[in-house]
């Protein structure tokens, strides 16, 4: 399918792996140039080379941490005038209810909610002007079923979408749409991470607790950067313009709803 964004210029934060490398493939793939925003160059400038190579596209690179407003100045100042805007942070550590104090809601709060609301009310305007844009969130199953030991995260990212929810009604008149996408389990660094903790506190092998994990998703498997960077890519199209401030959940089924 072409999705009918060849040319357009999207901003990709924590593009250089993971789920944000996925949706930087399959914008690229589909003939974006991209704004590749990470914290560590060495990962940034490795993906900005191979996407280059693989799909010919113009990569501007941005290596920052974009919870910072000195980051988020230099990620804003290359990303004017983008088309697509695709938000993303690693999600805060899991714990207790009893373990998290102010600065740790804080810091979750920024990274998960406050930093795509700053880079939302930056770049949303020139897509309006233009009468054309998206805007994709990535953020969690978890603002559809808590996940106990995550609560950090689902309080940011609920945060966020109820920002969404509302911003996104007043922006589509525009030609401007914004959409979130609701991850499960992938295969990612983070999956590793979550995956190590319980190895640990089980003791555990690293690929039992896979397995383990694997079990309780009705597809019986991790999802993968690719995949979902296709959903995310068609989100961006041409295809998208009636998805209005939705949650679309990549979990293989996980997430235990009737709607």
């Amino acid at each position: 399918m072409d999705l009918g964004i060849h040319g357009k210029r999207a901003l990709v934060c924590a593009g250089s792996k993971g789920l944000g490398l996925g949706c930087a493939e399959a914008l690229a793939a589909a003939g974006v140039d991209l704004v590749l925003n990470a914290r560590g160059a060495d990962a940034l400038d490795s993906a900005a080379a191979q996407l280059r190579s693989d799909h010919g596209v113009n990569v501007r690179t941005v290596a920052c941490d974009v919870t910072t407003p000195e980051g988020q100045e230099q990620v804003i100042e290359a990303a004017q005038g983008v088309d697509i805007l695709v938000t993303n942070a690693g999600g805060p550590p899991p714990g207790m209810w009893s373990d998290w104090d102010r600065d740790d809601f804080i810091k979750a709060l920024d990274a998960n909610m406050l930093t795509p609301i700053t880079f939302m009310k930056a770049l949303l305007p020139g897509m309006m002007d233009k009468g054309w844009g998206r805007v994709v969130n990535i953020t969690s199953q978890s603002v559809r079923a808590p996940i106990a030991v995550l609560g950090l995260s689902n309080a940011a990212r609920t945060g966020l979408t109820g920002y969404v929810a509302g911003t996104a009604r007043q922006v589509a008149p525009k030609g401007v749409t914004i959409n979130n996408l609701l991850p499960g389990i992938h295969a990612t660094d983070r999956a590793d991470a979550l995956d190590g903790g319980v190895a640990a506190q089980q003791g555990i092998s690293l690929d039992e607790a896979r397995a383990s994990r694997a079990e309780t998703i009705p597809a019986r498997r991790y999802g993968t950067r690719q995949e979902f960077g296709a959903a995310c890519a068609f989100l961006c199209s041409q295809h998208a313009g009636f998805i209005v401030g939705q949650n679309i959940l990549l979990d293989g089924g996980a997430t235990n709803l009737t709607m």
